[in-house]
């Protein structure tokens, strides 16, 4: 099958977006995808603010990007828009890093007043870097994903469903989407 790159935008090490997106992955997983997570905060911030093209972690991220049929973008909403650690990192990508591949937005926030963050704020960014197919991303409530003492995450059934969906899309859509060629 696929490989799909898997990436947190969080820039906490505690957060919901990571944890549903790692519980996603499983879901890929099963359905016979490579998986390769990918949280942004593990960069080193000297890599990403200071723009360092050439650093190990950045030409590492970049070839991740590479090598994948897929990627899920997962983000905190903050300001109606999507996380500065996610921007730095995508900031520092070959202009075209998407192209070709089928990519998934989601995202997480407290309030449905945050909903359009991912066509109005995400999506372009991912449209001018050559996504070859952008699948209808999913905004989940922060009320709806509980994490646990021990880390686990539970997500609430119409989320899970919603969530499901949107993944099962995501993983059909791998099969389908034509290489495309980007001049450069």
């Amino acid at each position: 099958m696929a490989t799909v790159l898997s990436v947190s935008g969080s820039p906490s090490a505690s957060s919901r977006t990571s944890r549903l997106l790692r519980h996603l992955d499983q879901r890929l997983a099963a359905q016979g995808h490579d998986v390769i997570p990918l949280d942004v905060r593990t960069i080193p911030a000297e890599a990403l603010l200071g723009a360092d093209f050439r650093h190990p972690a950045i030409v590492e991220a970049t070839g991740l990007f590479a090598r994948a049929d897929g990627v899920v973008v997962g983000t905190p909403v903050y300001k109606a828009s999507y996380s500065g650690v996610l921007k730095a990192l995508l900031d520092l990508l070959p202009q075209y890093a998407l192209a070709g591949k089928t990519v998934l937005p989601l995202a997480t926030g407290g309030s449905v007043a945050h909903v359009l963050a991912i066509d109005y704020a995400l999506r372009p960014v991912l449209t001018s870097m050559g996504a070859a197919h952008i699948v209808q991303g999913w905004f989940t409530l922060d009320k709806d994903l509980t994490v646990h003492d021990d880390g686990s995450l539970t997500v609430a059934p119409a989320a899970t469903e919603a969530l499901g969906q949107v993944v099962d899309q995501f993983s059909a859509a791998l099969g389908r989407t034509p290489l495309l060629a980007v001049a450069g």
